[in-house]
């Protein structure tokens, strides 16, 4: 079997190393498991889906600092994400209750019904930048159902993927019941690919998005939830306290490195303050402490993922700069041997042709507008459709932005990146397939059916037969099978 190696982008010190997974035999022990899993009491799944929060909050040190060194990402901020996979079982187990509950229904029966039924096996696909939160969202919605699951975490983050299903099994999930499927690209396409899978949930890039809605376009029989990425506007428009607007856009655009799908890759700005505010945005982000995930003082960002996503990162802000990006902040790479970068910023005003492109990474480029009518324009105009955030301006101007925004998370006088776990969570465009996740995830987790059930047969004559021509009690008996 191949080896899938992993290296803390922080060092470069080798962090995991083991085999690509059997993925036949990954599935086959799936399929094998989901007829008990299913059959179980709602009560007995939630039962052991709770001490799986247990588990996680007991984890909490150990598995913040795996997220940490593998990711990159401060201490600090790997505790949140431990926290949101805590939090992930009561809001799911709610959420189910809320959009899948059973229910009776009006019709023409004694009873009718609607309940809702697992899909069977999913396949889901995680990113690498929230690695246990992330896929946390799908799988435990997906087990609450009666699903069985097969996780294949990204290549770039192996160790966190095999720690989370471990603290599965720790709570006592069966190990048949959620799978961890380790491997590079060619095993993400075998496992989307097979055969004996009920459906696909995926979070990652717009580009592995569409080549799996190709994937699944001939099969309409299997069920395919996608959550992608955004170029993400943040308009800041007549905006009252500058340094608070600046704030807003820095932590939009640079916590985490950049690389959430929620970050604003674009700054939209009215010409007569643009100055003031992107002096101050600039100012911010020069103070930000950028630095491995365990310094004193804790830094706001670490490194992003690898070398190779660095240098595109610094490759872009170059290629925006010879295009006709005027910068303001450059992108620089503190030590080339590691995948450090500094937050660029770039005024992309007088490019004629501006990349409709998702740069995963602190790079925010500013447009100025003169009019608020042209501001929207601007913000609408991009293939993607995930969040925008407006600051400044009052409650009518909220109103219109809102009504006229094409995002699924549309904010005032926050950040880009602030999202309930108790709403929906998805966009619009190339940033999802319509199957928001978060609270909705419930909903792409199972199907729904409607039953009319009657104590005795409820049988009645059709219109179009003549009830006097029509005697049942003459019909010759039918031969037994």
């Amino acid at each position: 079997m191949p080896q899938l190696m992993s290296r803390e982008p922080a060092t470069g010190n080798l962090l995991w190393e083991g085999a690509e997974a059997d993925v036949d035999a990954e599935v086959a022990r799936s399929r094998a498991a989901w007829p008990k899993w299913a059959a179980a009491s709602l009560t007995d799944r939630i039962e052991v889906i709770r001490r799986f929060a247990n588990v996680a909050r007991d984890a909490e040190d150990e598995l913040a600092d795996l997220i940490a060194r593998e990711t990159g990402k401060p201490v600090w901020e790997a505790r949140t994400e431990v926290g949101a996979i805590v939090g992930k079982v009561d809001i799911s187990i709610k959420a189910y209750a809320d959009r899948t509950s059973q229910r009776r229904v009006e019709g023409s029966g004694d009873r009718n019904a609607l309940r809702h039924k697992p899909h069977g096996v999913l396949a889901v696909l995680g990113p690498y930048n929230f690695p246990a939160h992330l896929p946390n969202g799908h799988i435990v919605p997906a087990l609450i159902a009666g699903n069985t699951v097969l996780f294949k975490p990204s290549e770039k983050t192996p160790a966190v993927g095999e720690k989370l299903v471990e603290l599965y099994h720790r709570a006592g999930i069966p190990h048949g019941v959620v799978r961890v499927v380790q491997g590079g690209p060619d095993v993400g396409k075998a496992l989307s690919g097979h055969d004996d899978i009920d459906g696909l949930l995926f979070t990652g890039s717009a580009h592995t998005g569409i080549a799996l809605n190709r994937q699944f376009a001939t099969r309409p029989d299997k069920i395919l939830a996608l959550e992608m990425g955004g170029n993400n506007p943040i308009v800041v428009w007549d905006a009252g306290d500058v340094h608070s607007a600046a704030v807003l856009v820095v932590q939009s655009a640079f916590l985490t490195a950049g690389q959430r799908c929620t970050a604003a890759r674009r700054l939209i700005v009215k010409n007569g303050q643009a100055e003031q505010l992107i002096g101050e945005v600039k100012r911010i982000a020069d103070r930000l402490l950028i630095d491995h995930p365990h310094a004193d003082p804790a830094p706001f960002m670490g490194p992003v993922i690898d070398n190779q996503t660095a240098d595109g990162l610094t490759e872009s802000f170059l290629a925006l700069m010879s295009h006709g990006g005027r910068p303001i902040k450059h992108m620089r790479r503190p030590q080339e041997d590691l995948p450090f970068v500094t937050p660029g910023i770039i005024d992309v005003t007088e490019m004629k042709e501006r990349p409709d492109i998702e740069l995963f990474g602190p790079l925010l480029q500013m447009i100025r507008i003169d009019d608020f009518d042209a501001a929207m324009a601007e913000a609408n105009n991009t293939r993607f459709g995930l969040s925008a955030a407006l600051v400044g301006g009052d409650n009518k101007l909220f109103d219109r932005f809102w009504a006229n925004s094409r995002a699924g998370i549309v904010n005032w006088n926050g950040t880009t990146n602030g999202a309930t776990s108790h709403a929906p969570f998805g966009g619009i465009g190339l940033s999802g397939n319509h199957r928001p996740s978060a609270y909705y995830a419930a909903d792409y987790c199972a199907f729904p059916v409607v039953s009319a059930e009657n104590d005795k047969p409820n049988a009645r004559i059709g219109i179009g037969i003549k009830a006097e021509e029509y005697h049942p009690e003459e019909a010759e008996p039918q031969a037994e099978n």
